[in-house]
């Protein structure tokens, strides 16, 4: 089997660690895998193993007009179907919006099945008209769309008019590997201090200052927890003047980005998610195979399908900051609580193995093959 995945870069991000997630899988199989980014493999987080073929077309960057950004496109589009032809893949990947709207036009009259992932619930994360246009008339030319969740499914069906959807969630490997750069917790958090952690991209989404807003009473109430926030992103200097502001400099650690986020898991009394929206969460099932009970927001899709409400963990109403702080309240104050919801929150490690997933790819890879033979 020849996989050829296209993606826009290897950096760090969810969709990012769960294509070198598959690809390494398939790879290990005796597969033959390419991963192909528009961005510099300079720019790559997560490692690939030794098999996956690794091609870096250095096409990326911002346009700062259409015709510019046209003139863009159609190089990566010219670039990549100069590769598949070389490639000649049994199965081609897109994962995410533009690269899987790139990859099945790259496609298109090549001898190859073509299957696109949205990692983002579609309307959370608008791609502009005209990438909207090539998106409905791109889909529909595919073999599969491969959405996260139910809602997702259904909204590309109504949205995108005659393309065929399977849903497959995110694997979650454990233990995860480990990476540089390493964050030793122990140097950030006290001994005796409990933790309180949120990790990913400091990016509006994520709405971190409504998580330091809402931590300001547990702080007040509970001087023994101190919030931790991994990642990094263009909101750090927002961020951090809230911090200061709040006077919680002390209570509230903006320490970067980690590679040895487990070691955070392990360390981690709760586990807290305020994003506005979310695809499928790593971070949320990661944190939960590691033992941690949740609290997070309930969006539209993603920890609705990962958090069992009052079972091992708790969702509130998207952006209600008294109601998080309240579920925070509930579960800091309740050590039996979160030890119990902690026990049943590592279920997470099974239900979304990556055996489990990798065994969804390969009926929907069978059920295509015995399509293309009728």
């Amino acid at each position: 089997m020849k996989i050829f995945i296209i993606i826009s870069s290897l950096s760090s991000g969810g969709a990012e660690r769960v294509t070198a997630t598959l690809a390494n899988a398939w790879a290990n199989r005796g597969w033959d895998v390419t991963v192909t980014t528009f961005a510099s493999a300079d720019l790559d987080f997560y490692p690939l193993n030794e098999p996956v073929h690794r091609i870096a077309l250095d096409l990326a960057g911002d346009s700062i007009n259409f015709f510019q950004g046209l003139r863009a496109n159609l190089c990566r589009l010219v670039s990549l179907r100069r590769v598949l032809r070389e490639k000649q893949p049994d199965i081609v990947l897109g994962m995410m919006a533009t690269a899987s709207v790139l990859g099945s036009l790259a496609s298109i009259g090549l001898s190859c099945h073509v299957f696109v992932s949205e990692r983002i619930h579609p309307p959370r994360l608008p791609i502009g008209k005209i990438w909207s246009f090539l998106r409905r008339r791109a889909y529909p030319l595919t073999t599969r769309v491969i959405a996260l969740t139910q809602e997702s499914a259904q909204w590309l069906k109504t949205h995108v008019p005659g393309c065929r959807v399977a849903i497959i969630p995110n694997p979650v490997v454990f233990p995860l590997p480990l990476v540089e750069p390493v964050l030793d917790p122990q140097e950030i958090v006290p001994k005796k201090q409990r933790l309180l952690l949120a990790v990913g991209r400091l990016a509006e989404q994520k709405s971190f200052d409504l998580l330091i807003e809402s931590f300001v009473p547990i702080a007040a109430k509970h001087p023994d927890w101190i919030l931790v926030i991994l990642g990094e992103g263009p909101k750090r200097l927002m961020l951090e003047a809230l911090v200061r502001s709040l006077e919680l400099n002390h209570r509230v650690k903006l320490p970067g980005r980690a590679g040895n986020v487990r070691d955070w898991y392990h360390r981690a009394d709760l586990y807290v998610m305020s994003s506005l929206f979310e695809g499928f969460p790593n971070t949320l099932v990661e944190a939960m195979a590691h033992g941690c009970p949740a609290v997070s927001f309930d969006c539209d899709t993603g920890p609705r399908d990962i958090i069992r409400h009052k079972i091992d963990g708790l969702l509130v109403p998207v952006g209600d900051t008294p109601a998080l702080t309240e579920a925070l309240d509930q579960l800091i104050g309740d050590i039996d609580l979160r030890i119990r919801y902690g026990a049943r929150a590592a279920d997470a490690r099974e239900r979304f193995s990556l055996d489990r997933i990798l065994t969804l790819w390969d009926h929907l890879f069978e059920e295509v093959a015995s399509e293309s033979k009728e």
